[in-house]
């Protein structure tokens, strides 16, 4: 009498789910901190390439090298390196091994800098390779760090946006220097970006 067909019984599971949905997200006490917590989280992630300076001047360093080498590397570069720090961030979320992570990030400085200062120009496949090596030492880093209790999706969201914007930071002023003929300039900062990178890996 009360027999249902296939498309109603459909219905009334939708409708049970979300009902269920509703009331486990009504009742659950932690759901206003959730959103601090995403806050929190993606602030912390956004914070941490500004933290040290092998993360700051590394990412520089790739928006500047991708400016001298023009073409697709001005956004291929940009691109490879934050997408292979998320690799990175996801190996040390998995617990996985990483060796020589702390000598690897100091390297890219060092080598990324001395790229710069001696204008070296690779092809693409060859510049994109590098540039994803360190990134991937870098997004380690920011994995093993990533801070207790946080959301991993927004603390990653937060190192993302703020190597995107160092990466355009080093390629307005590549490409600006360029058109104004001060690559010279460039250059010495290159200079600068690979002593520091020295001093790291020596220390």
């Amino acid at each position: 009498m009360f027999a249902l067909s296939t498309k109603n019984r459909a219905r009334l599971g939708v409708l049970a789910v979300a009902a269920l949905a509703a009331g486990s997200a009504a009742a659950h006490p932690g759901h206003p901190d959730s959103v601090m917590n995403a806050s929190a989280s993606f602030m912390s992630g956004f914070e941490h390439p500004f933290s040290g300076i092998d993360h700051l001047l590394a990412m520089l360093a790739v928006g500047l090298w991708a400016a001298q080498n023009k073409r697709r590397a001005l956004w291929v570069l940009p691109l490879a390196f934050p997408l292979m720090m998320v690799v990175g961030a996801l190996l040390a979320i998995a617990g996985l091994n990483v060796p020589a992570v702390e000598t690897g990030i100091a390297a890219s400085v060092a080598v990324l800098g001395l790229l710069i200062a001696f204008a070296v120009r690779m092809p693409l496949w060859g510049s994109t390779l590098v540039v994803s090596l360190f990134a991937l030492f870098h997004g380690y880093a920011h994995g093993t760090e990533l801070p207790h209790g946080s959301m991993a999706a927004m603390y990653g969201a937060g190192f993302i946006l703020a190597t995107a914007l160092l990466h355009a930071s080093g390629l307005i002023v590549g490409v600006v220097a360029g058109r104004k003929m001060a690559d010279r300039v460039v250059r010495i900062g290159g200079v600068g970006i690979a002593a520091v990178g020295a001093y790291l890996l020596a220390a």
